[in-house]
C-alpha cells in the first residue's frame, strides 16, 4: 500500500528534480529520504524513462569483475521488480566475457508501478504530464523560480536546488548553462516485440537475401533490421523479436521538433520491417505484441561542467577527489558504419568513477545534473549514459542536494566525506 499520497502541491520545495528516468527517480527518492521536501516533474505518464518508455528493460551494469559497485535505490528498485515478477538475477560471481550477459531483465509494468510506490512512500511529490518552460535564479533569496507547463497552463514554483535529470540537459539549457553537442550524434533505436513465428523453422539466409532485394527496390532501409548500414541482420532482429534491434539515424532529439522526428521515423521503420516480414515464408502469422512508448535516444546534449570526464579518465578508472559513485560499462559508441557499434571493454579490475564536479554546470549555483547529460566527452558518455550508472549519479545528486538544504550552504561547500556518509547510510556504494 502506498502511503503519503499527496494531491496538494506546494509552492516551494527544497529540491525539484526534472525528469523521472533512471537518474530522476533515484535523485527524488534520495532527496526525500534525506529529509528534503521534493518534487519530481515528469513529461510523460509514468516513471522509468528509457527502461520503461523506451523498453530497454535490462538495466546495467551493477557489478564489475565479480564485485558489486552500484547499489542503493536503483538496485532496490531493480531487485524488487525481479523478485515480484518471479525473475532471476544473473550469476554476478562469474566475470562475464560479454557484458550484456549480466544485464538484468525486468518486467516493465511491475517496474513502472514500483517506481510510483517507492517515490510516494519516500514522501516526494510527483507531477506527471508536466514540462518546464523556464528557470530563473534569485540570488538575494537563494532560490530558483521554475516555470512549469501543466495541463492547466503555466505556473511558477520555487526551489532551493534543481536537479536536471532530463537526459538532454533541457533544464540546464533553460537555466542558461553552456552545453556540449557532438556533430554526429549516435543513432536512436525504436524497440518493439514481434511474435507469432518459430525461429528454428525460418530460413534466415533467404530472408536476408529477400530483404536486400526489398531495400534495393526502395521499400526499406538496412537499418530497419540491423545496426549495420550496409547489410541486414534479420536473424538478430527476429531472435530478439525486434527489441533494441534497429538504428534510426540522423536524430537530434534535444528539441520537441527533433524528438517528434525520432518518434515518426522510429514507428515508420517498425512498420516497414513488419510489412516486409509478413511476406516471408513462416512469418504469415507475425504480429506486434508490444511497441515502445518512445524512441530510445542515446545522445543529445551534455553540460560543460566544472569538471569534464574524458575517455582517458573513464578508461583509466580515475578516482577524483570528489568522486561520489562508480560507473561500469564498455565504451559503447553507436555509429553509422558497417559495425554499427564496437564496444571497447575496460581493462581488468578497472572501474570508472563520477566526480561531483561533472554534475555541476560551469558557473552554476545549487544546480545539479545526473544521468546521460553529465559533463563528459562523447566516448566517455557512450558508457556513462547507461541505466545503472545514471541511477548511481541520481542518488548521489539527491543526497548532495538534500545536504546542501540541510546545511543551508552551496553544493560545493559540502565536505565530500559528508556526502559519502549520507550515501552509504542509504545503501549506496561510494569510491
Amino acid at each position: 500500500m502506498m502511503n503519503n499520497l499527496q494531491l496538494k502541491y506546494l509552492e516551494h520545495y527544497d529540491v525539484v528534480v526534472i525528469g523521472g528516468g533512471s537518474a530522476g527517480i533515484c535523485a527524488a527518492v534520495q532527496a526525500a529520504r534525506s529529509g528534503s521536501s521534493t518534487l519530481l516533474i515528469e513529461k510523460g505518464a509514468s516513471l522509468g524513462g528509457t527502461t520503461t518508455n523506451g523498453a530497454v528493460n535490462f538495466p546495467g551494469l551493477f557489478n564489475a569483475w565479480g564485485k558489486q559497485i552500484i547499489a542503493g535505490i536503483g538496485w532496490e528498485l531493480t531487485t524488487k521488480s525481479v523478485e515480484l515478477s518471479g525473475g532471476q538475477l544473473p550469476d554476478f560471481s562469474v566475470i562475464a566475457k560479454q557484458h550484456w550477459t549480466q544485464q538484468i531483465k525486468i518486467n516493465i509494468p511491475i517496474y513502472t508501478a514500483l517506481c510510483d510506490e517507492i517515490l510516494i512512500n519516500s514522501g516526494a511529490h510527483i507531477l506527471f504530464h508536466t514540462m518546464i518552460a523556464g528557470i530563473k535564479s534569485n540570488k538575494s533569496f537563494d532560490q530558483k523560480t521554475i516555470t512549469i507547463c501543466t495541463k492547466n497552463g503555466l505556473q511558477d514554483i520555487k526551489s532551493k536546488v534543481v536537479i536536471d535529470c532530463t537526459g538532454d540537459a533541457n533544464a540546464a539549457a533553460l537555466a542558461g548553462f553552456e552545453l556540449l553537442s557532438s556533430t554526429e550524434k549516435q543513432p536512436a533505436t525504436y524497440s518493439c516485440h514481434m511474435n507469432g513465428y518459430d525461429y528454428s523453422q525460418l530460413d534466415i539466409p533467404t530472408i536476408n537475401k529477400n530483404f536486400t532485394e526489398w531495400v534495393n527496390k526502395g521499400n526499406g532501409k538496412y537499418l530497419d533490421a540491423s545496426w549495420n548500414i550496409n547489410q541486414p541482420n534479420i536473424g538478430g532482429w527476429l531472435g530478439s523479436g525486434g527489441m533494441n534491434a534497429n538504428h534510426i539515424p540522423h536524430i537530434d532529439a534535444f528539441s520537441s521538433f527533433g524528438k517528434s522526428i525520432a518518434e515518426l521515423e522510429g514507428r515508420a521503420s517498425i512498420l516497414r520491417i513488419f510489412r516486409f516480414l509478413k511476406t516471408q515464408l513462416g512469418l504469415d502469422n507475425l504480429r506486434i505484441d508490444f511497441l515502445a512508448t518512445e524512441c530510445g535516444i542515446r545522445e543529445t546534449r551534455r553540460i560543460v561542467g566544472k569538471k569534464i570526464i574524458e575517455v582517458s579518465d573513464y578508461n583509466s578508472g580515475k578516482v577524483w577527489d570528489d568522486s561520489l559513485c562508480y560507473s561500469y560499462y564498455p565504451i559503447d559508441l553507436h555509429t553509422l558504419d558497417d559495425s554499427g557499434v564496437t564496444p571497447l571493454p575496460l581493462k581488468k579490475d578497472t572501474v570508472p568513477t563520477v566526480p561531483l564536479g561533472a554534475m555541476l554546470p560551469k558557473n552554476s549555483s545549487n544546480f545539479l545534473v545526473a544521468g546521460r547529460c553529465v559533463s563528459s566527452d562523447q566516448l566517455a558518455n557512450s558508457a556513462l549514459r547507461v541505466q545503472a550508472s545514471s541511477m548511481a549519479m541520481g542518488q548521489a545528486a539527491g543526497a548532495t542536494a538534500a545536504l546542501a538544504v540541510r546545511e543551508d550552504c552551496e553544493l560545493e561547500s559540502l565536505k565530500i566525506s559528508v556526502i559519502k556518509a549520507e550515501l552509504t547510510k542509504h545503501a549506496a556504494i561510494v569510491p
